[in-house]
């Protein structure tokens, strides 16, 4: 697989449907700047779940002479759950995930 963005484990959909679709609608997110709170967000402030955003984009795709469906592989960002905030080099960042089984992230700027 090339070209994909993966961070942490992957994690099958189907067994858990039911469950993820309640918790990509409904968890919280925390970005954290050098350790200090920057922002909060959830889920539902993707057109009210990542998921219900990408059912969208299949569904105008679908109806669309001009531009293709999605195929297999491709990556899709559905939106942003915080603010987009400003970055500068040798910050950290990192997030804490409520409501979902997902690991938040953390980075660093050089």
């Amino acid at each position: 697989m090339h070209g994909a963005l993966l961070i942490g484990p992957r994690h099958a959909f189907k067994p858990r449907a039911a469950q993820w679709r309640h918790e990509l609608a409904s968890f919280t997110v925390e970005l954290y700047r050098d350790g200090e709170l920057a922002d909060r967000g959830a889920g539902a402030n993707v057109l009210d779940s990542p998921l219900k955003a990408l059912r969208h984009l299949v569904g105008l795709l679908a109806g669309d002479r001009v531009n293709p469906p999605l195929k297999a592989g491709e990556i899709v960002s559905t939106g942003t759950l915080t603010r987009a905030l400003p970055v500068a080099p040798g910050e950290a960042w990192h997030t804490r995930l409520s409501g979902i089984a997902l690991d938040g992230i953390a980075l660093r700027f050089a």
